[in-house]
């Protein structure tokens, strides 16, 4: 059985702030101090969870922690990040509720590492499937993409979010992903152009210059050495932890895993090799005849390559940086730059050439990982976006950021309060108002429409006139001097006229977090964020695919003289968006925070601490918290936790839990001002309450623990004395049964030894009579043989002499005669089977002799009587064959082994000499492939040879043509060598109608056989002449009118082992054998 645990067991500190006591900043900090040096960088406040980075990795995110907090209440376990993405997850997809997680806190705390772990455990814990692993797959590998292009080494994280992200994860009715939608904020691009000492520009110019191919580069017009270009910042190049050319091999991958094309990979890179070489771009002074400097560009090669990479005009362009033209109505006006306003210029396109880079990144990523199904969808947003910042030098980007953050603020406030007055009219408890800071009048000093900084800063912006930094901050001097939470130098209070922390060209703002001094320098013209109208009509010109979507604004037919937005409206109206999406869902809070500036392990700083606590509010947020009642807790959880402390709970309660919490605190005695009984949950005012009955559980359990020792230790002594008693009744039943074996057996051997002296001694005894009475039978029988012989002696002895030699020769012969015949027996039936006994006795001979020419005789007979008709036609033709060639042709040894097969070519069945056999009128009797030797050069042709009882027939091999049919009448004679070749001459009868062409001079593998059954058709044919076989190593052959010598010899022919025929003369073809 799974035994669960609670927050409470085994804490380190407190868990849940909400349960802290006392509650005061000291002792917060205190209690983060205390669980992060133990490794627990995660703690509760209520629903929030407080993150600490612990700059190092620690196993606490393995697959095994993924299950154990799945499908788990969120107080049932130790404090995780798991815990809120699961308890998120599970409202969404068990109660239809849409969800969003807000990750604040300040550079280095660990936002985008906190989202990161929110998305793989949603991606771990949903559903699984080839298209869902296909969505969560494509929205986790959106994150290295907009890190290269959106994150930045910094003075407080080497990988820090300079914008703000907002992903809306959509899912099924089942709870699996269907796609997101990821939304922008702020992107901070001034870093294009500049960045602060110690800290680097974004990480994808770094990684393309260092991941890179050679072949790549040299496409880009890039080269490695970041000295090279005046963007990067060289101090902070090299980054420790950072391998910039892997993480370039990664972004790549995502990219490719999100869907983009590669063309669009390449078209993206060469963008962000333009910006580069932007930077490089440097202006001259030139003078005009009016006295006035115009720019130019001092070095055009960088500026070449720039126009080559984005498709542009180098003339174009050139003339944008140096001339700006002025539109009003219907007037245009070009005037001169000077290098100042060149340089501007530059940055200015830099800027918003990567700004709107991203911002196409970000849709063409949201194209890929949007959800394909039109109907409804559960949402889980995602938001991480900067802390508040208060820097030693704070600008336009750290007002924007700090409002923000001032509005996030607002809605936490708003959102718990909700959350905490629902639970209590769900539980029907009286709610009391509490008090708190409300921070909406901050809120109000910024974005109010009328009197608000943003409006006044955009009012200054678009006025006619000189504008600057000075006469915007004069107009909030004048507007915002009585504001409580706005100071000046300048707004005439006598407050701040001495107060020399408080320069006169800045203003402070009291956030919630604390006050923050702003420095108006560069306000109007960041909020101006102007890009000259010449310079995006240049663009607009470019062939790059990516130029015109990126510049709408320079298409010379829709030219648009209202001004654009400027910056500040623009995050005004997205924040605005946002903070309406945030309310339509159930918020879930990670509040991050950084322990130390080194970032380094196992360092806790806690000034940096309690500065972050501060600006977060999370003592207001725990007061907030607590202002009515600090813990609650379902019946059955509480009963279940302290029954033990009530003899009438323990260890089972029969009846409804909350009868059985309300015996439990009435038996405890705790005072009923301390908690109240909701519908479904006991809430619980103080935490002393709540600890004592901690301490009474403890001090219960180690008395249980006590008692489950003592018992067990009872238990086991008796098991283990039993056993022991069981041990010794076996072991006793063991022994005596073994020296009742011994016992038995020693007996049962004793007996076996007297029974058998017994039974010998019986034994003996009749063997002696036995013996006795054999030997008296014999004696009777030797007395009574004597007795007959001697009265046969003497009835007989008269005819005993006259008889007696000859039977005894008699006698003798037949036994000599018999034991002959008896050996004979031995001797094999194999007709091959030379042996036969020697004769024992010389007047055996002939005898002898006779007997073995009759034995083989016999048995010769019995063995041809086996044969069949077909078997003994064989053999009579190897007999023939015999008495043709044996001692008189080399070849014929080679034979005696080989069967007579007749038919070689399958005539009858082979297809392709179907016509041929069909043109047989008689069966044939051998069917072969021959060489006919042509006497012109002594080479063979391929003839087929059949023949048949009456002819023989020569043949095309490949057509099956009959080249020659000769009947056997007419031939005279065969002529053979003596050698082991396969020449044979046939000799037609002079004056035959064959003997026209001559005689045939012919080669074969098989001359044995032919030459037998020619010879064997003759012998047994009655009307023609027995054919004559010469067999000599030279004879004559009739070719036509000629005749020709054919002569072998003996020799190594030259084509191998098999003999060859050449022709010497007209008159002569020598045959060359192979020596033996």
């Amino acid at each position: 059985m799974e035994v669960k645990t609670s927050l409470l067991d085994n804490m380190i500190g407190v868990g849940d702030m909400v349960l802290l006591e006392p509650l005061n900043e000291d002792s917060f900090i205190m209690n983060l101090r205390n669980r992060f040096d133990h490794n627990e960088i995660y703690t509760y406040i209520g629903s929030v969870v407080i993150s600490m980075n612990p700059y190092r990795s620690l196993p606490i995110y393995t697959p095994q922690k993924v299950e154990e907090y799945r499908n788990r209440n969120f107080y049932e376990l130790s404090p995780h990040i798991y815990a809120l993405a699961d308890e998120a997850y599970r409202s969404l997809r068990d109660q239809d509720k849409d969800q969003c997680i807000l990750i604040t806190g300040e550079s280095g705390a660990g936002k985008t590492e906190a989202s990161k772990l929110v998305m793989s455990y949603v991606a771990a814990v949903c559903g699984k499937g080839q298209e869902v692993n296909k969505v969560k797959e494509q929205l986790l590998q959106s994150n290295p993409v907009l890190e290269a292009f959106g994150n930045a080494k910094t003075m407080r994280n080497d990988n820090s979010s300079r914008f703000g992200k907002y992903m809306d994860i959509e899912f099924d009715f089942k709870g699996d992903p269907l796609g997101g939608v990821i939304s922008n904020y702020l992107l901070e691009k001034s870093r294009v152009c500049k960045q602060p000492r110690g800290e680097r520009n974004f990480h994808i110019f770094y990684q393309l210059l260092s991941g890179a191919s050679d072949d790549t580069l040299m496409k880009l017009k890039l080269d490695r050495d970041f000295s090279k270009y005046n963007y990067l910042s060289l101090d902070s190049a090299n980054v420790n932890g950072l391998d910039d050319a892997a993480s370039f091999r990664t972004v790549r991958n995502a990219m490719q895993i999100v869907g983009f094309m590669e063309a669009e990979v390449q078209s993206v890179l060469e963008l962000v090799a333009a910006v580069l070489k932007l930077g490089n771009i440097e202006f001259k002074p030139e003078s005009r005849v009016n006295g006035f400097d115009e720019s130019r560009v001092k070095d055009k090669n960088d500026l070449k390559e720039m126009c080559e990479l984005l498709g542009i005009e180098q003339s174009v362009l050139e003339r944008a940086f140096s001339y700006r033209t002025v539109e009003a109505k219907m007037e245009k006006m070009s005037t001169t730059l000077n290098v100042a306003q060149a340089y501007y210029a530059r940055d200015a396109l830099a800027k918003n050439l990567y700004s709107r880079l991203f911002s196409w990144l970000v849709t063409r990523i949201n194209e890929s990982i949007k959800a394909q199904a039109k109907t409804r969808h559960k949402v889980m947003g995602v938001l991480d976006i900067y802390g508040f910042e208060i820097f030693e030098d704070n600008s336009f980007e750290q007002f924007i950021i700090n409002y923000c953050n001032e509005k996030l603020q607002q809605i936490f406030i708003e959102l718990t309060l909700r959350e905490e007055q629902e639970e209590y009219i769900r539980e029907d408890i009286e709610w009391t108002n509490i008090e708190y800071f409300n921070n909406a009048v901050i809120c109000d000093l910024i974005e109010n429409n009328q009197n608000g900084i943003l409006a006044m800063l955009d009012e200054e912006c678009l006025r006619p006139g000189t504008v600057t930094d000075d006469t915007f901050l004069d107009k909030l001097n004048t507007i915002c001097a009585e504001h409580q939470h706005f100071e000046s130098r300048l707004n005439k209070n006598s407050k701040f006229l001495t107060d020399h922390s408080l320069p006169h060209s800045c203003f402070r703002i009291q956030h919630y977090a604390g006050k923050v001094l702003y420095r108006v320098e560069g306000f109007v013209d960041k909020n101006n964020d102007l890009l000259y109208r010449d310079l995006s009509q240049a663009m607009y010109k470019a062939t790059h695919s990516l130029m015109r979507q990126l510049f709408p604004e320079g298409n010379p037919a829709k030219v648009n003289l209202k001004r654009p937005p400027t910056a500040g409206f623009q995050f005004k109206a997205s924040v605005g968006v946002l903070m309406k999406n945030l309310q339509t869902k159930n918020p879930n809070y990670i509040r991050c925070i950084k322990p130390n500036d080194k970032k380094v392990a196992h360092i806790f700083t806690d000034s940096l601490v309690c500065h972050q606590v501060r600006y977060l509010g999370l003592v207001e947020n725990v007061r907030v918290r607590r202002a009515g009642y600090a813990f609650r807790q379902p019946y059955e959880s509480c009963l279940e936790r302290y029954k033990m402390l009530c003899k009438k709970t323990w260890p089972h309660w029969r009846g409804p839990a909350r009868d059985g919490v309300e015996v439990l605190l009435t038996d405890c005695s705790v005072p009923t001002e301390e908690f109240a009984y909701g519908r479904s949950k006991i809430f619980i005012r103080n935490p002393r309450t709540l600890f004592t009955l901690e301490e009474r559980r403890r001090a219960c359990l180690e008395d249980l623990a006590t008692l489950i020792q003592k018992i067990y230790r009872g238990w086991k002594s008796r098991t283990h004395f039993l056993l022991l008693k069981k041990s010794q009744v076996v072991v006793a039943a063991w022994y005596r049964r073994y020296a009742q074996q011994n016992k038995y057996q020693k007996i049962k051997s004793a007996t076996l030894v007297m029974q058998s002296f017994i039974r010998g001694w019986k034994a003996r005894n009749i063997l002696r009579q036995l013996k006795y009475e054999k030997r008296c039978k014999e004696a009777v029988t030797t007395i009574a043989a004597y007795w007959h012989g001697t009265q046969v002696r003497r009835e007989y002895r008269k005819f005993f002499r006259a008889n007696a030699g000859k039977k005894i020769y008699d006698f003798t012969i037949q036994r000599i005669m018999q034991k002959y015949f008896l050996g004979l027996k031995t001797t094999t039936m194999s007709p091959m089977d030379n042996s036969w006994p020697a004769k024992p006795y010389g007047f055996l001979e002939g005898a002898h002799t006779q007997l073995r020419r009759i034995f083989h005789l016999w048995r010769c007979k019995k063995y041809r009587g086996q044969f069949t008709e077909e078997k003994k036609a064989v053999y009579e033709e190897k007999l023939e064959a015999s008495e043709i060639f044996k001692d008189k042709k080399a070849l014929y040894p080679s034979s005696v082994s080989q069967p007579f097969k007749g038919d070689y070519l399958e005539i009858q069945k082979n297809p392709k000499y179907q016509k041929l056999n069909s043109a047989m009128e008689e069966k044939v009797l051998l069917a072969d492939l021959v060489n006919k030797i042509n006497r012109a050069n002594g080479k063979g042709s391929p003839r087929l040879f059949l023949l048949t009882k009456s002819n023989f027939v020569l043949a095309d091999q490949k057509t099956g043509q009959v080249k020659a049919s000769v009947p056997l009448p007419d031939l005279a004679s065969v002529s053979v060598s003596t050698q082991s070749d396969g020449f044979f001459a046939l000799k037609l009868k002079e004056g035959s109608a064959s003997a026209s062409k001559g005689d045939f001079l012919l080669s074969s593998e098989h001359l044995i056989e032919i030459i037998t059954k020619l010879h064997r058709i003759g012998t047994t044919a009655a009307d023609r002449d027995q054919i004559n076989i010469d067999i000599s190593d030279e004879f004559l052959v009739q070719f036509k009118q000629d005749k020709v010598c054919v002569k072998f010899i003996q020799g190594g022919p030259k084509n191998g082992n098999s003999a060859a025929c050449k022709r010497k003369n007209n008159r002569l073809l020598e045959v060359s054998v192979p020596s033996p």
